[in-house]
């Protein structure tokens, strides 16, 4: 512990944003980065507990508490504040294949476990994370690094996100030849696909993705294996195959949408975003929020993500409808907290677009079916052009499940506490098997599941399980 006394000398100070107003008119990521003077100070706050309930990575009464991943939290945050760049970066890749994501999208549980934050504010665990991994790549600390040599064993990783992607680095790095088999046109899962850029730049995927490349990871895109011809066939080729899909099967919005358009999940339409937005794709499904009138159905990030997005677009208005009453929402001090997107909404609307306490009771449609407003619970009819389901998930798609005939229900079954599923060498990891996570959940299935395919492989593994 470099200074005992930091967390007294020094107040808990995050990473800057741009101004609201400005940010809704680009792509451009919002966060910016302290000076590294205050980000010493911010590493100097950490209590190095006896006890570090930041990287316990528990469950408890349906909330996680701690990191997943058991990050030395207290290690790295000492070599901040000392200023040993490269230690602090060798003790977060020990347990962290990718911080460059955590440290932009999770909601940093271990912040909620800081022991700091029980009397006062818990450390910026978060962003001095994003700090060591970001200063490892502009100082080419982070170089590609080959396995020494190479075992023979071929594995093949179904799905490209975070969970398939910790797994090929995890397995790669222990020397098998890991191919990576995708459906989209590009790599990188909901990463690239479902988190917007102002939040996840794609360039920060793709660079990821071209070093794992580097390193000897082999990537093939717009392959589907939920088709059984696919599926057989790299069952043949390969000693071990991990399905690593996702849980996309979108909860239903329990509404008569037949015959009726404007109505998509959320999940489509960001996909559909990033595709304008990032690679030029007009020609998709689903429509622009451009001049049009949105409604949300929902709450959580993918919500949140909807609405930034629509701004973006240049929406005529924007309403997100939530379930549950106001009060569940409040914090200890009786307050609304508002997440980035709702900021956004309040500066270019001047309100903020959350409506509680509310249902969307039926749809309303004009001439050949467009969708021209939805009638509320309340009593009220909002008009709307363009309504976005983001209730959640139902578990895995079957596609894949019913290719590799594999036993799954609303997500694909394994052996208790294993990744192992009904049929040989195929196991599974991720939302797949757990259901709908946060990408650090995702990103410890994937190593754990990697040591288990190593153990499979090889008779040993020197690999650690993170959960």
């Amino acid at each position: 512990m470099g200074k005992p006394t930091g967390f007294l000398e020094y107040a808990r100070r995050e990473d800057a944003c741009r101004p609201a107003a400005e940010r809704v008119h680009d792509w451009a990521e919002f966060h910016l980065p302290l000076p590294e003077e205050f980000r010493r100070q911010q590493g100097a706050r950490c209590m190095n507990c006896g006890v570090p309930f930041c990287q316990t990575g528990m469950v408890y009464e349906g909330s996680t508490f701690g990191c997943p991943l058991h990050n030395l939290i207290p290690e790295w945050n000492d070599m901040i504040l000392s200023g040993n760049w490269g230690h602090a970066l060798s003790r977060l890749l020990k347990s962290n294949n990718f911080p460059e994501f955590t440290g932009r999208v999770c909601p940093a549980p271990c912040e909620h476990a800081c022991v700091c934050g029980i009397y006062g504010d818990p450390i910026t665990i978060r962003d001095n994370e994003l700090s060591v991994i970001e200063d490892a790549f502009a100082s080419r600390r982070m170089r590609p690094r080959r396995p020494p040599q190479w075992s023979g064993k071929k594995v093949c990783v179904v799905g490209s996100g975070p969970a398939g992607l910790a797994a090929a680095d995890q397995l790669n790095h222990r020397g098998h030849l890991v191919t990576v088999v995708e459906r989209a046109e590009r790599p990188g899962g909901l990463l690239m696909y479902g988190i917007p850029n102002m939040k996840l730049p794609k360039d920060v995927v793709q660079r990821r993705i071209d070093l794992m490349t580097d390193e000897g990871v082999t990537f093939v895109c717009g392959l589907d294996a939920s088709d059984e011809a696919t599926a057989r066939r790299l069952m043949s080729e390969y000693d071990a195959v991990l399905l690593c899909c996702g849980a996309g099967e979108p909860r239903p919005l329990g509404l008569d949408t037949a015959g009726v358009t404007g109505v998509c999940y959320g999940t489509e339409y960001l996909k559909s975003a990033v595709e304008r937005a990032q690679f030029g794709k007009e020609e998709t499904d689903i429509p622009s929020a451009a001049g049009l009138d949105v409604v949300i159905i929902g709450t959580g990030d993918t919500a949140s993500d909807c609405v930034a997005t629509t701004l973006r677009q240049g929406c005529r208005s924007v309403t997100q409808l939530v379930r549950r009453p106001q009060t569940d929402y409040l914090d200890a001090q009786g307050q609304l907290p508002a997440d980035y997107a709702h900021e956004e909404a309040l500066a270019v609307t001047g309100r903020d677009p959350r409506r509680f306490g509310v249902q969307v009771k039926s749809l309303v449609t004009g001439e050949g079916g467009a969708l021209t407003g939805v009638a509320t619970t309340e009593g009220d009819t909002l008009p709307c052009q363009l309504l976005i389901g983001a209730t959640g998930f139902a578990g895995c798609e079957k596609g894949v499940c019913d290719a590799f005939g594999v036993e799954a229900d609303k997500t694909v079954r394994t052996a208790p506490r294993s990744y192992a599923t009904s049929v040989e060498k195929v196991f599974a990891a991720g939302d797949m098997r757990r259901g709908q996570s946060l990408v650090v959940w995702a990103i410890a299935e994937g190593r754990s599941a990697a040591a288990e395919v190593d153990q499979y492989l090889v008779g040993y593994t020197n690999l650690k399980r993170s959960v």
